[in-house]
């Protein structure tokens, strides 16, 4: 096991190295030209987000649709993960993070659009979509798209079951002393409930429970801020200039470089949105919309809300508390988090606990969704009770034993999902732009898209 655990630890460094940094950054600052910058219209994809498409055709809202990509997407990584670049890369990480962001709602919006175009409609009335349809109807690249829903389905239970899972019963364990096993029977039972009903009612759960626990969060990162007043001007100064030059930061970040800010920076704001890494528009593709450029702007604002928002905010709240609390250790990402959250008398404890289990159990839901689409893909719905229950088990089992080699094979599957996804959606970029052209830069977001565009 040792054996095997080197090798995939190896393997996901290889995968994760520079080369695949630099595709999902050059993807991103390419479609953003490509596409004219759709972050423009950041405004009317939060509009939309929140309207009803009355008559599209669909499984969920478009909101239900973004409520679950974002429940998959907002995880442990925007709290500890941010913590563990800025230990890592210095507080100029926060930066390339945030910059990272910007750039990937480009990414997010065309996965988005291309869902939308290539989705079908099965048997059973349900509307498929995602990189593996993108791959095979729009480039012929049935292989690709096979591999694609393998690696989906395989990283469904790593990141998205097992270590999350393992979080929840740790944290739960060490804060609360309940069993690990006990912990893992109930998040078994919650997330039965849930998946059991289908895509409908797990956008619905989303739906109500993203809001929620992004504003309890957020509510806590701005008490933080307001208790570090005097020190968030000096923190965003210095998260600006160390992202360039490190020395700056002075202290124990002078072993930076700016190679280091930017690798660790870019690194969480790739994992942590998932742009790139076709998992968003698998969801994407069951909203109701009524062309495929409404939805990608709906996509878009995922990654803002994601990364733009609370992994920046996380990152203030951060440095700001390294500066009014001198004392702070930050070699460690997770240690940084709770001293930095254990400022805020009484509730700042069960807070961050609050906000990782919840962002942790989401994660769960919005994944169960992408492994049960991309088996479909390749076995068929006759298969879904059996992935569900197959999911359910896993759960339990990620709450109680050591997954180390699990992190390394979810990180691995991670990498290779965004292969194909990459390939289509840079073969396909002539694609989204003239859909881009036609119904955003023509003002016609209120057309319906025709019957037959998708052949």
């Amino acid at each position: 096991m040792e054996t095997i655990n080197d090798f995939f630890a190896s393997l996901s460094s290889l995968l994760w190295g520079w080369p695949m940094i630099i595709l999902l950054l050059g993807t991103h600052i390419f479609l953003t030209f490509r596409l004219r910058c759709p972050q423009r219209k950041l405004l009317t994809g939060i509009r939309l987000s929140v309207r009803k498409d009355p008559g599209a055709s669909g499984d969920v809202s478009q909101f239900g649709a973004l409520a679950t990509a974002l429940a998959a997407t907002i995880g442990t990584g925007n709290i500890v993960g941010v913590a563990t670049a800025v230990a890592l890369g210095g507080p100029g990480a926060v930066l390339w993070c945030w910059l990272t962001g910007i750039f990937g709602m480009s990414t997010k919006y065309a996965e988005g659009l291309l869902a939308v175009k290539y989705r079908v409609k099965g048997a059973n009335g349900r509307m498929y979509g995602g990189p593996m349809y993108a791959l095979e109807r729009g480039l012929g690249m049935k292989w690709l798209a096979v591999l694609f829903a393998v690696f989906t389905a395989l990283a469904s239970f790593g990141i998205g079951c097992t270590v999350q899972a393992n979080s929840i019963a740790l944290l739960a364990n060490e804060t609360f002393g309940i069993p690990t096993w006990a912990v893992g029977l109930l998040v078994c039972v919650l997330t039965g409930i849930v998946i059991l009903g289908g895509v409908r009612i797990i956008a619905r759960v989303c739906t109500f429970l993203v809001p929620f626990m992004a504003l309890i969060y957020v509510v806590g990162c701005v008490v933080i801020l307001c208790m570090n007043a005097s020190f968030v001007g000096p923190a965003i100064e210095l998260i600006v200039r160390s992202a360039f030059n490190p020395e700056a930061a002075g202290g124990g970040f002078v072993g930076s470089t700016v190679m280091m800010a930017a690798r660790y920076g870019i690194a969480r704001g790739l994992f942590s949105n998932e742009s790139g890494m076709g998992s968003a528009p698998i969801v994407a593709a069951a909203a109701q919309t009524r062309n495929p450029v409404r939805q990608a702007l709906v996509s878009s604002t995922g990654t803002f809300w994601d990364t733009v928002v609370i992994c920046a905010l996380t990152g203030i709240v951060l440095v700001s508390s390294i500066l009014a609390y001198p004392d702070i250790t930050y070699a460690d990402g997770a240690a940084l988090t709770k001293v930095a959250f254990s400022k805020i008398p009484y509730v700042g404890a069960p807070l961050l606990t609050f906000g990782i289990l919840t962002f942790a159990f989401s994660t769960i839901l919005g994944w169960s969704y992408y492994g049960e689409s991309a088996v479909d893909y390749i076995e068929g719905t006759h298969m879904n009770r059996f992935y569900r229950i197959l999911y359910i088990v896993a759960l339990f089992f990620g709450s109680i034993i050591n997954l180390d080699i699990i992190w390394n094979i979810a990180d691995c599957m991670n990498a290779l999902m965004a292969i194909p996804n990459l390939i289509a959606l840079l073969l396909l970029s002539g694609v989204a732009a003239r859909e881009t052209k036609k119904y955003l830069w023509a003002n016609r977001l209120d057309d319906e898209m025709d019957d037959n565009e998708t052949d």
